[in-house]
């Protein structure tokens, strides 16, 4: 395929990196198969420890130096990086189809978050300001400032294996920290392009090389950054499971972790919505990604009165979907990452079914001419009940569930009672029933929005959730913040020298 052409992608490639060096261990192999059609892409060789130790070790010294560049300077390596993606746009949002199984065009949409969030990241390296005060001491200073922490270990899943890492890592840099990345073991390769594109940039540049690095494997590698000392901040994505056992293991060592994990996200429909952006904004957060968004929309909570013409319009929308290969812009959905996934959603769909659920909309999975891999599904919706254990949990694939409600409270409730908390949102055209949805007795979720779904989120934003979904925050707003440490700062211009609690010395 050209794309891989493109993206310097060959069937041996080396595996983990420092810069633009690579180390090529070849003691083990991680094979990138994908979804689309179960071929093989490429292999790409595991970090070894003693690997693994000398590119913590190349990032530690890397810092040294990058810290000491001006922050628009920084800023100005980003902003190169942001045009080469836009030269590599389609041959990277392609990779992301084919590798980890999305549309087309939200790979392709995955890569403009890349760009705009260096767009971003190269104002904020003019904006990296604190604050100053008025001390209580005669003749002093008082202000903060802001510090880049030294190495940025980055974790991040599969359904998004590159706007994320770009999200930690723009912010990262131009902050004046280095970074280290482990990405999904499931879509290595869309790592190894990111890395490829940076080379020639930082080389150009003469950017310390470790500044940027990969390393490549399984839990086991994910487990070393987390017990690092010498990397101050985990940025992690992934399930909750995941989360509370890094963060655990981050805490212990007193370091710093900024988790983004589960979602279970609602929308809420009341009587008086627009219903053709309701529906549409359901089936989008549903379908899209084969619901392997942390932002997927899983419970569809219905005011009573509508809840049958709701209903209707959603199972007459989702037998106009047409599901099959994702690099086919004619196609609305693409498969699942793999078969774990396929085996997780039919028994998601087995116990919907055992607490009482009734699909109005069947699922099950594909076989046959284009759907070889084994990784097709089709997209169902079930009629349920909120208290049903299995509407509780995040299942990442594209399973809609219909709960029923009489009050707004009543669906503000039911939205709030599970124990995640990322993103939601409620249709109306009531400004009272908006308002009572975002304030303090509203949504309980990081994201809460009015007439657009849940899925998805802007790049000036800050993004995150609350309660199991770990209360992380990347990308926009101030987010910055959390890959720098705050410093105090007071100066004395004065003759004299005031000790606290008025004590004196007769000296």
């Amino acid at each position: 395929m050209e794309f891989l052409k493109e993206l310097g992608i060959h069937p041996h490639n080396a595996g983990s990196s420092t810069g633009a060096k690579w180390f090529d261990n070849t003691r083990e192999n991680l094979e990138s198969f994908s979804p689309v059609d179960g071929k093989k892409i490429a292999a790409i060789s595991v970090t070894t420890r003693e690997n693994y130790d000398q590119i913590v070790h190349q990032a530690q010294e890397a810092f040294l130096i990058w810290r000491t560049w001006p922050a628009p300077k920084r800023g100005e390596v980003v902003r190169q990086i942001g045009e080469a993606l836009r030269e590599k746009k389609l041959a990277l949002g392609s990779l992301v189809s084919y590798e980890m199984g999305k549309s087309l065009q939200e790979g392709c949409g995955e890569v403009q978050e890349m760009i705009d969030i260096c767009d971003f990241a190269v104002g904020l390296s003019r904006q990296l300001h604190g604050l100053t005060m008025h001390s209580e001491r005669p003749l002093h200073r008082m202000y903060e400032q802001w510090h880049p922490m030294g190495v940025v270990g980055i974790i991040s899943a599969f359904n998004f294996p590159v706007a994320v890492w770009s999200w930690n890592s723009m912010l990262s840099w131009v902050c004046g920290n280095v970074t280290i990345w482990k990405g999904s073991e499931k879509t290595p390769l869309c790592s190894f392009a990111c890395q490829q594109i940076l080379a020639e940039i930082f080389k150009k540049n003469e950017v310390p090389e470790g500044v940027s690095n990969m390393v490549t494997g399984g839990r086991e590698v994910g487990e070393w950054m987390s017990a690092d000392e010498r990397i101050p901040l985990i940025s992690a994505t992934g399930s909750t499971r995941m989360g509370k056992a890094l963060a655990s293991v981050v805490a212990a060592r007193l370091g710093r972790s900024l988790l983004e994990l589960g979602g279970n996200n609602a929308i809420i429909i009341t009587e008086q919505a627009d219903l053709d952006i309701a529906v549409l904004g359901a089936l989008f957060g549903a379908v899209g990604t084969a619901g392997q968004r942390c932002t997927s929309t899983r419970r569809l909570i219905i005011q009573e009165k509508i809840y049958e013409t709701v209903k209707d319009r959603l199972i007459r929308a989702y037998g106009q979907l047409k599901i099959g290969n994702p690099l086919d812009e004619k196609n609305h959905v693409g498969p699942l990452i793999d078969q774990q996934a396929v085996a997780m959603y039919q028994r998601a769909i087995e116990a919907c079914k055992k607490q009482g659920g009734h699909f109005v909309v069947e699922g099950g999975s594909l076989s046959g001419k284009g759907f070889e891999s084994g990784c097709y599904v089709k997209p169902c919706i079930a009629e349920a009940k909120a208290e049903f254990e299995i509407v509780t949990q995040e299942t990442f694939a594209p399973i809609l569930y219909l709960l029923k409600y009489k009050t707004l409270d009543e669906a503000i409730g039911i939205q709030n009672n599970v124990p995640q908390g990322l993103s939601s949102s409620i249709m109306t055209l009531n400004l009272r029933e908006a308002e009572q949805f975002l304030s303090v007795s509203g949504s309980d979720c990081g994201i809460a929005n009015v007439n657009i779904g849940t899925s998805g989120a802007e790049i000036g934003g800050a993004f995150g959730g609350e309660k199991e979904t770990g209360g992380g925050r990347e990308s926009g707003s101030d987010a910055w913040k959390s890959y720098m440490r705050r410093q105090t700062n007071t100066i004395n211009y004065s003759t004299k020298l005031p000790l606290a609690q008025g004590i004196q010395f007769d000296l």
